[in-house]
């Protein structure tokens, strides 16, 4: 303004043109300034590696750039710190990105030795040296890194230029970072190198060169041990450390990386693609013990020409993956499946998962541990199971049926049971591969007709430990990962009375080799476990639970090729003991009083007693509403012979004997006499007594085996084009009877002693009638489907 008359804005420029051409190159040179690192300052791509509990390296992937670069870390050792700082940049946390002292000792130096052997960077000036991917040495250069240093320092803390630098200064050949050089060079993480290890690498990356030759190792020992030197007159290191110091080696080239659980850490690059450090729970000793073992018995199994092998650790008091062994490689070279990931495979489970079925039954009231479960043959809709002996028990206590692994009984338990609601259960309870309707599974699913992982089922048995371990029902979900967040297990319906019943019912289970004698040394170890074979002898399984771990084994061919040698005892179980007796397994359960309770049940059927059962406890889970009666004891009437059955049309109620009797249906017992010679038959009908035609007479004397109520029937065409033909069976409690087959109202046999025929019959409906030579009948109809 000029008097009282405002600067026209031409004026105003013409007056303040320096002024604004000034104040614009400042705005201009700041914003350039500001805007002048690279972004991002690094873009390296990363190893993925693997760390055990203890921050133990237990694998690693090289970088997509070939280097073996790990991920970036915030820590830096206290120790590396002090060695570096006194190497590099003793005034880093006094100057601000460039050390005017450094930059005149290093013009100084290089001018009496008339050649540059010193630069006068600070460590915050290398790490911009290092974004700019090492830049020719000119003075122009140097100007632009004491530029960007001074702008870095602006925008980062000291803590953090120093992590930019421990992660990406180069050790020799394509080793870059602290972390890095320190396991592939001493096999320890940073933390734990001696003073003479840091300093090789405080110095390393000075001329990391050096490293590939003789000559250049030496010159590497000089500078170490003139830095040692130089800590020992700092004192930051004693005499002691000195001395001790200067008598280690210098390495002479790098380590191996460790392959410790190579399938792991692809399994968690699959699942985690972004992430590139994993912190496991996985403890490298026992990781150690389950490699040997894996090698030692890979190697018996393949001359099997049974070539994959996988097991799974869990602590069952951490609820954490210990221990992961997912292949194993014999004859490296031929790809035998090896790189496959078997712990996380879907496999047929055989009858690994019985025991679940067991305790689920046992929690919802439909049976007792003593509860006799049917063990005859059966057909259902095309499915007939066969027991692995192909032997029948008639029946037997459904822990008996579980110890022996019995395929029938655990159909009839499942068809009790409910697919549905067992399907249900599994899924709740954390197996993640039922992912068809509980009708497409039907009642296979209890013997291999579902698929699931070994993480999965090993998981399974550890939750039933934690359970009966603890007591408690939100025991947390097993996890592999140190950040995993806590879950709960999913398993809140099952009791610890049930869980605990069932672990006692597989400590029965009969063991291999020499470890079938384990009771008779007090050294042997407390082990539930249980075995599985897949149809085709494709997969073999064995769990083990300890009140301390549960282990996991599988064994087969990944390509799903069967051997006719493998099975779960034979092949899975051997593998199973062998890591057990390696392990602390921690006792056995204790009996959870508090979640048990003590019921009476018949000593027989070990059902609900009537006053015709002789009577036995038996302990439940304290929540079971068991209140099935047993029918299998019966007060019969006897002449007083006692070798005759009579009822009041042939003899005098006065003159009969009143007696209770264990009576199980004919089929049942037609087996079930042959393991039980004490099983005494019930006595034939006096001949004079009309009894023996009743209806109830007959059920009792005769049972058809097959075909049962209902079934459809397809005839079989056999290799050579001809029809097949049905095999019909039924069985009679009078050894030496005769029965008379008839097909629709036509006579067809008569058999006597082994009562089983073959017929043809045609596509449509019939009826089978059954008659003894004293008149006493069964029916049943049945229906054969069309062949077209």
């Amino acid at each position: 303004m000029v008097g009282d008359h405002p600067l026209s804005a031409r004026d105003f420029i013409k007056r303040y043109k320096v002024r604004l051409i000034a104040g614009s190159l400042l705005a201009g040179t700041g914003f350039l300034f500001w805007n002048s690192l690279p972004k991002p300052l690094f873009n390296d791509p990363t190893c993925a590696v693997l760390y055990d509990g203890e921050e133990q390296l237990l694998g690693a992937t090289i970088a997509g750039d070939e280097q073996w670069r790990f991920p970036p870390q915030t820590r830096i050792p206290a120790r590396y710190l002090k060695v570096l700082l006194e190497f590099e940049d003793r005034r880093f946390f006094g100057h601000r990105g460039v050390d005017p002292l450094a930059l005149g000792r290093a013009f100084v130096a290089n001018l009496r030795k008339r050649r540059i052997v010193s630069g006068g960077s600070t460590l915050t000036m290398q790490v911009i040296r290092l974004a700019r991917d090492n830049p020719p040495r000119t003075l122009v250069e140097k100007l632009k890194e004491m530029i960007l240093a001074v702008r870095l320092e602006l925008s980062r803390s000291k803590s953090e230029i120093l992590s930019l630098y421990t992660a990406h200064a180069p050790f020799g050949g394509n080793i870059v970072g602290l972390d890095a050089a320190a396991w592939l060079y001493f096999g320890r993480r940073p933390e734990r190198l001696s003073w003479a290890e840091t300093a090789f690498l405080a110095v390393l990356p000075n001329n990391p060169g050096l490293i590939r030759s003789a000559r250049g190792l030496e010159s590497l020992r000089i500078k170490r041990n003139r830095l040692l030197s130089a800590l020992l007159r700092r004192k930051i290191i004693s005499n002691l450390e000195h001395t001790l110091a200067l008598a280690e080696p210098i390495p002479r080239g790098r380590q191996v990386p460790p392959r410790w659980a190579p399938h792991l850490l692809e399994t968690l690059i699959g699942l985690y693609p972004k992430r590139r450090q994993f912190s496991t729970t996985i403890e490298i000793d026992l990781q150690r013990m389950l490699a040997r073992i894996g090698r030692s018995q890979g190697e018996k199994l393949y001359a099997q020409d049974i070539k994959n092998l996988a097991a799974l650790i869990i602590d069952n008091r951490k609820a954490a993956v210990v221990g992961y062994l997912g292949n194993v490689e014999v004859e490296p070279g031929r790809d035998t499946g090896q790189a496959n990931d078997l712990i996380r495979s879907p496999r047929s489970t055989g009858s690994i998962l019985k025991p679940f079925l067991y305790a689920a039954m046992l929690q919802s009231g439909d049976l007792t541990p003593e509860t006799l479960v049917p063990d005859t043959p059966v057909h259902y809709a095309g499915f007939s199971p066969e027991n692995f002996d192909r032997k029948f028990r008639g029946a037997l206590p459904a822990r008996e049926a579980l110890a022996q692994s019995l395929n029938v009984s655990a159909v009839s338990m499942l068809r009790q049971f409910g697919v549905g609601r067992f399907c249900a259960s599994l899924k709740k309870w954390g197996m993640t591969t039922l992912v068809r309707p509980p009708d497409d599974y039907g009642l296979t699913l209890i013997l291999g007709g579902a698929e699931g992982t070994l993480f999965d089922i090993t998981c399974l048995y550890a939750k039933l430990a934690q359970l009966a371990r603890s007591g408690r029902r939100d025991t947390p979900e097993v996890a592999f990962l140190k950040d995993a967040p806590p879950r709960s297990t999913g398993m809140a319906d099952l009791g610890t009375g049930a869980a605990f019943l069932t672990l006692e019912a597989l400590v029965e289970v009969a063991r291999p080799g020499d470890e079938s004698f384990w009771r008779s040394f007090s050294s042997s170890k407390w082990i539930a476990w249980k075995t599985g074979t897949s149809y085709g002898r494709r997969d073999a399984w064995a769990v083990g639970v300890t009140p301390g771990y549960t282990v996991g084994v599988w064994a087969g061919n990944a390509d799903g090729e069967g051997k006719p040698d493998l099975s779960g005892l034979a092949t899975a179980a051997p593998v199973l003991f062998d890591i057990f007796n390696q392990l602390e397994t921690g006792g056995s359960f204790q009996r959870p009083l508090l979640s048990l309770k003590v019921i009476e049940v018949c000593r027989h059927s070990g059902c609900l007693p009537t006053d015709n059962c002789p009577r036995t406890k038996v302990w439940v889970p304290f929540e079971s509403r068991f209140s099935t009666i047993c029918t299998c004891c019966q007060l019969v009437h006897l002449d007083r012979s006692g070798r005759f059955q009579v009822d009041s049309r042939c003899e005098p109620v006065d003159r009969m004997v009143h007696r209770p009797w264990f009576i199980l249906p004919p089929i049942q017992e037609f087996y079930y006499a042959q393991y039980h010679p004490e099983y005494h038959k019930l006595p034939p009908y006096r001949p004079d007594c009309p009894g023996y035609l009743d209806a109830v007479a007959s059920r009792r004397v005769m049972s058809l085996i097959y075909p049962e109520r209902g079934t459809e029937i397809y005839v079989p065409i056999d290799l050579d084009g001809r029809l097949g033909q049905v095999v019909f069976q039924a069985v009679h409690r009078e050894p030496d009877a005769t029965v008379y087959w008839h097909l629709d109202d036509r006579f067809i046999a008569a058999t006597r002693h082994f009562h089983r025929i073959a017929l043809q019959p045609e596509p449509g409906f019939h009826r089978l009638i059954l008659v003894d030579k004293e008149g006493r009948r069964i029916e049943r109809s049945f229906r054969v489907l069309d062949r077209g």
